[in-house]
C-alpha cells in the first residue's frame, strides 16, 4: 500500500526546515517516534533515502534535494484546493491556524476568535501569539495558514499582504519630565534610552532612523516587553521610542507616562500575511473583519484621547 501521503510530505518539509526530528515533532505537535516512522514510510514508498539522519542539522541527500522541490508545490496545491473547496461556504473548513501579533491582545484577538468560531462551527482553530518575526517565520515554515505581523524590511515574493493598521512611533517619557512646548530630545539627555532588541522588526526600524538622524544613544537597556518598558518609564528609569500600542497595552502605567509625538517620523504597518495563491479569498475576508475590529477597539479610542495621532494612526484597509 502506498504511503505517499500529504502528512508524510508535510513531515518531510518540517524535518528539513527545523533541522531535527525533535524540533519537527514540536512544530507539528506530535511525537519524535511518529515523525521518524512517517519519514521511513515516505522513503520506503519512494524507494530511496531522502534525509541523511547522521548530520546535525538534518541534511538532504541528492534525491532529497530533488524531492523537496516537488514537495513544497504539492503542499501549496493541497492548501489551495482546501481553500477553494471552502471558499463558497466557510462552514466546511475543518482546520485553520493563525499567528497573531501580541499587540492585539487582550481585545482584538479574542474578538476575532469569537467571530471566526461563530462562522466556522466545525473548524478546529489554532491560535498562537508572538512577535512579528516569529509569526512570519511560522508562516514561512507552514506552521500556520496566515499570520498578522508588522511588515518586514523586505517582504518575500511568496507572500501576499493585506494592510490592517498604520502606526506612527511615539516618545514615551516619565510623567512631566518633558515640556511639550520645547524640543523633547534635549530634555531627555540625562535619562537612559530603552531600546527594543535589534533582532525584532521594531528594533531595526528605530535603530535605522536613529542612524539617519545621527543620534548615537548610549547602550544600557534592551527590552522586548511592552509592559516592562512602560514600567521602567513610569518609574523614571528611562525613556523609549515605541509604537503607540506599547502605551495602549500597558494601562496600569499610563498615568505615570507621557506619550508624545516624535520629532522625526518612524512608521510601521501591521498586515495580515498569507502564502500567495493558497487560500483564495479567505485572507482578504479575515483582513476586512480584522480592520473593523481594529478601528472600533483601538483606533477610535486612541485618537479621541490623543488627537495628534489622527494623521498617522488609522486602519489601513
Amino acid at each position: 500500500m502506498s504511503r505517499l501521503t500529504l502528512r508524510n510530505i508535510e513531515i518531510f518539509i518540517a524535518a528539513i526546515e527545523e533541522g531535527s526530528v525533535a524540533a519537527a515533532a514540536r512544530r507539528l505537535e506530535t511525537s519524535p517516534s511518529s515523525i521518524s516512522q512517517h519519514l521511513s514510510n515516505l522513503e520506503e514508498d519512494l524507494g530511496t533515502t531522502l534525509i541523511d539522519r547522521s548530520k546535525r542539522p538534518l541534511a538532504l541527500t541528492p534525491a532529497g534535494v530533488l524531492f523537496r522541490r516537488r514537495a513544497a508545490n504539492i503542499l501549496n496545491e493541497a492548501t489551495r484546493a482546501r481553500a477553494e473547496l471552502a471558499a463558497a461556504d466557510y462552514t466546511t473548513l475543518t482546520h485553520l491556524s493563525l499567528a497573531v501579533i501580541d499587540d492585539f491582545e487582550p481585545d482584538v484577538t479574542p474578538a476575532l476568535m469569537a467571530s471566526l468560531s461563530t462562522e466556522l462551527p466545525e473548524c478546529h482553530i489554532v491560535l498562537r501569539t508572538g512577535a512579528s518575526h516569529a509569526n512570519l517565520a511560522a508562516l514561512e515554515s507552514r506552521a500556520v495558514d496566515m499570520c498578522i505581523a508588522a511588515e518586514p524590511d523586505t517582504p518575500e515574493t511568496w507572500m501576499e499582504a493585506f494592510p490592517l493598521l498604520n502606526e506612527p512611533f511615539v516618545l514615551l517619557t516619565p510623567k512631566g519630565v518633558v515640556n511639550p512646548a520645547k524640543p523633547a530630545l534635549p530634555q531627555l539627555q540625562n535619562l537612559p534610552f530603552i531600546r527594543f532588541p535589534r533582532d525584532q522588526v521594531v528594533g531595526r526600524m528605530i535603530e535605522a532612523r536613529l542612524t539617519t538622524e545621527r543620534l548615537a544613544l548610549p547602550q544600557k537597556f534592551e527590552i522586548d516587553s511592552y509592559q516592562s518598558i512602560m514600567a521602567m518609564v513610569a518609574q523614571g528609569t528611562g525613556w523609549a521610542i515605541a509604537p503607540p500600542m506599547c502605551f495602549l497595552r500597558a494601562q496600569r502605567f499610563q498615568a505615570q507616562v507621557d506619550m508624545l509625538p516624535l520629532p522625526f517620523p518612524i512608521t510601521r504597518r501591521i498586515s495580515l500575511f498569507a502564502r500567495k495563491g493558497t487560500l483564495d479569498r479567505m485572507p482578504q475576508d479575515i483582513a476586512t473583519r480584522l480592520a473593523g475590529l481594529i478601528e472600533d477597539m483601538l483606533v477610535d479610542g486612541a485618537t479621541r484621547d490623543h488627537p495628534w495621532l489622527k494623521d498617522g494612526f488609522f486602519k489601513a484597509l
